[in-house]
């Protein structure tokens, strides 16, 4: 496995980050509530933490409407989960089907060792054995590196924030302004800790990317996967997309992001087919990648790499 300690010293970083906003603010609701215990403060910040952790794979398998997919029922997929985790040397992970109509697959779970992957009903038709194979891989990636739960366990403290911050802007008792500026510094937190998660949740993406080549994966089937599932996600509602946006970090690529990475891999299908070749990758890693400022600007705000950067990254791996 190539070396991932930048991605966990983000982790890292990321967590005690977030976790110190839980505290901060807690202390700010503490004192305006007249409590001074640092204990408190702590203990408080603990179990919110510690709550999230734990019930956070529960909270992604109802939201996602996930239900477990037998062995009988879909063997070639039980077949290359098993040979993935012998490539990636993590346990056997459950492997589950959720039931929503975007094409898409992802990870979840509190560790290497009680990890899940599910898959949604529309990627079944959508992509043949071997871009189905890296996107298994790719999230096979996310288990073996233990971010799924970092991203789990972050996601929900920029929620904590933005509540608290309209509970205070919005409550008749102001306390001589205490209760505004709780408000106010609860919305700033809330947009820090959401840049936060945006950041880590790209970060992570590379590395998966780069997981399910090292596991036997052609950067080209992974790329054609890419495009096959943001051609999927454009073609859905957006009352469909709105109803998984809060978990749209899980997936394998951003579905708020899908008709404009579209346009992006229409650019590099040069023969137009629908899908991208080792020899259309090859000609991408030999060329230079130009990324405009509007879409820098868009990552920022978005759960996954530009398209074309993260492309640009795979085709450099393509033999």
């Amino acid at each position: 496995m190539k070396g991932t300690w930048k991605l966990r010293l983000r982790m890292i970083i990321t967590s005690i980050l977030m976790f110190s906003i839980v505290y901060f603010l807690v202390m700010l609701v503490g004192i305006y509530l007249r409590i001074s215990s640092w204990y408190f403060f702590m203990g408080v910040s603990l179990i919110i933490v510690f709550l999230q952790y734990w019930f956070g794979p529960s909270i992604v398998k109802r939201s996602m409407n996930v239900r477990p997919l037998s062995e009988a029922e879909a063997p070639h997929i039980h077949q290359m989960v098993k040979e993935l985790a012998d490539a990636a040397g993590v346990p056997m992970p459950e492997i589950g089907l959720s039931e929503i109509n975007i094409p898409n697959a992802f990870a979840y779970g509190r560790s290497s060792r009680s990890g899940h992957i599910a898959i949604t009903r529309p990627i079944l038709g959508l992509l043949d054995r071997d871009e189905l194979r890296a996107v298994l891989g790719h999230e096979m990636g996310h288990i073996k590196h233990n971010d799924m739960i970092v991203t789990a366990a972050v996601s929900v403290i920029p929620m904590i924030c933005y509540y608290i911050a309209l509970s205070f802007i919005f409550s008749g008792d102001s306390r001589n302004g205490g209760g505004l500026i709780i408000g106010i510094l609860g919305y700033l937190f809330y947009l820090i800790g959401q840049l936060l998660v945006l950041f880590i949740s790209r970060t992570r993406e590379y590395y998966a990317d780069e997981a399910s080549v090292e596991y036997g994966n052609r950067p080209a089937s992974l790329v054609s996967a890419l495009y096959k599932l943001s051609y999927g996600a454009a073609r859905c509602s957006k009352q469909t997309i709105d109803e998984v946006n809060a978990n749209r970090a899980f997936f394998v690529n951003d579905v708020n992001n899908a008709k404009h990475d579209v346009t992006d891999f229409q650019q590099i299908d040069f023969d137009g087919d629908g899908k991208i070749s080792d020899e259309e990758l090859r000609r991408i890693a030999n060329s230079d990648v130009k990324i405009s400022r509007k879409n820098g600007i868009m990552e920022i705000f978005s759960t996954h790499p530009d398209s074309l950067k993260r492309v640009k990254r795979l085709a450099q791996m393509e033999n």
